[in-house]
């Protein structure tokens, strides 16, 4: 597996340089011959529109045909798929019925440091930080990318918050070099992602006034609250106040929750209200941007033809509910087998958008995509009843970040502040209350933790949720289904709270260290 050449991805371009990190020395590696065919002047917009690209295609073609990533199916190779993959699957939420190479492994937490997904999402990652580092060295000194150069910062930072998410202490570099990269910790990654934000939020656009699909400075305040928020797994030591702090900015930013929840997973969600909500979209277009990742994946894998709301022609039957998310919207009755509008009135929470029709609401064969609820939460359908661009291929944008997640990042902090119940109410209660659900008096952890479910099922991040709760590996007293590989669940080991540096970076650079147990 390996990055494709960056004369590759950028026609335009003619140039040498690799990225000075692990096994992708020499494969980005580019013969400096100069082809006729070709310019070397550096194209600042086409550069800084891949930075955002690699977020939401796998190549320069699309949907396939020319990947960034060599050695793995290029629909495989997306962004925001291997990015689901690593946080849903493992989890308390969402099992997936294929059996194609890496998805049991995912399923019950049983990866080791040679798996294939997990690679592709490293080799992901660094390929959005070269191509970062690249931008920012080709534009040094131009006061007219100022306002690129913070988003670029921004991406970068982006980018890097999620390799020290997954793999921990990792590779760090702010430059196009053929050295191999030192290794960094954990915490010092941290502080290089916290400084990156507080300066380069500066000389980014103001709330709601960059152009759509363009980070602002809100989004810079949500990745610095979610820093923040889960700063005691990262570094040992809590910042439960600086969570909060910014989770506040983000509030008072001007965005407004959209007024319905389903809005938001919707094919016309850059205009029916979502984009209120929505800080910072990857952008999807069923003509422009066709991929097999994206909100393609997130439809397609959740959906068989039996059900009527997708949107598209693609029915994949691969990613349905464990019993565990279905409890959380009915907790003290058998959810009943319904479409997914008659569950969420049955619920009394428009939230719970699961399908249950023909149906079993346990998973009781690994292999058998009706054996769980179907997630009916994402749509290529229109709002307004409009018809998708293309038949096949989706507009839906991912909602990467959204306000929704201040409100429950300020409440958790207040309540791990052990603040005035009042704040943490009335955050989670506007939540509830566009949900049409009831709210409750007052809220504990264990409740918080289970609202972030309840809002955020199935968008990537319950994971990072469970750690932080003390959920995921080594933990005894929370179990569910098929956890760790057995049907009633057993505890897996608390090294599965980071993945395994690739095995091939560590062979290829001396300076990496693995992460224990692997």
């Amino acid at each position: 597996m390996k990055i494709k050449s960056i004369k590759n991805i950028f026609p335009a371009l003619i140039i040498s340089l690799s990225l000075g990190t692990s096994s992708c020395i020499g494969d980005l590696d580019v013969d400096p011959t100069i082809d006729k065919s070709t310019s070397m002047v550096f194209n600042r917009d086409q550069v800084f529109a891949k930075l955002y690209a690699n977020m939401a295609l796998s190549g320069n073609q699309g949907p396939a045909g020319n990947g960034d990533i060599d050695g793995i199916d290029e629909g495989t190779s997306d962004f925001y798929r291997q990015l689901w993959n690593m946080n849903e699957l493992p989890t308390d939420e969402a099992m997936c019925c294929w059996g194609d190479p890496g998805i049991p492994e995912f399923n019950f937490a049983q990866w080791d440091a040679s798996h294939g997904m997990i690679t592709a999402m490293y080799y992901r990652l660094y390929f959005g930080i070269t191509l970062s580092n690249y931008f920012l060295e080709m534009t040094e000194g131009d006061t007219s990318a100022t306002d690129q150069r913070a988003e670029a910062r921004f991406l970068r930072a982006l980018y890097y918050y999620y390799a020290m998410d997954f793999y921990g202490n990792i590779p760090f570099t702010e430059v196009v070099s053929t050295e191999k990269a030192p290794q960094h910790s954990r915490a010092e990654i941290f502080a290089y992602i916290e400084k990156e934000l507080t300066e380069c939020v500066n000389d980014m656009k103001d709330p709601k006034t960059n152009t759509y699909g363009r980070a602002d400075k809100a989004a810079a305040w949500m990745l610095l609250a979610r820093l923040y928020l889960n700063a005691e797994v990262y570094t040992g030591t809590a910042q439960w106040q600086k969570a909060a702090d910014y989770a506040s900015k983000v509030i008072e930013s001007g965005y407004t929750l959209s007024t319905e929840y389903k809005n938001l997973f919707m094919g016309d969600n850059d205009k029916n209200g979502a984009q209120q909500e929505i800080l910072l979209p990857i952008l999807q277009d069923g003509i422009d941007t066709q991929n097999f990742g994206g909100a393609l994946f997130l439809i397609a894998s959740t959906h068989k033809n039996d059900m009527e709301n997708g949107g598209t022609s693609e029915n994949w039957a691969g990613n349905r509910i464990r019993r565990q998310l279905v409890d959380k919207f009915f907790p003290n009755s058998q959810a009943p087998t319904v479409n997914e509008k008659e569950m969420a009135k049955a619920a009394n929470d428009d939230r719970a958008l699961f399908y249950g029709l023909e149906r079993k609401i346990s998973i009781e064969d690994k292999a058998n995509f009706t054996d769980g609820y179907s997630c009916a939460k994402y749509t290529n359908l229109y709002s307004d009843g409009s018809t998708p661009k293309d038949a096949k291929h989706v507009d839906m944008d991912i909602p990467f970040l959204r306000m929704a997640e201040a409100y429950l990042t300020y409440a958790e902090a207040n309540a791990r502040l052990g603040k005035n119940n009042d704040l943490i109410k009335s955050a989670i209660d506007e939540l509830r209350k566009r949900a049409n659900a009831k709210t409750q008096p007052s809220y504990s952890l264990d409740d918080i933790c289970d609202e972030w479910a309840r809002e955020f099922y199935f968008e990537g991040r319950r994971r990072m949720d469970l750690i932080r709760f003390n959920k995921f590996g080594g933990n005894t007293d929370y179990a569910w289904e098929w956890k760790g590989g057995a049907k009633d669940g057993t505890s897996f080991s608390a090294n599965k709270n980071l993945y395994g540096i690739p095995t091939k970076d560590l062979v290829a650079n001396p300076n990496l260290k693995q992460n224990p147990g692997y």
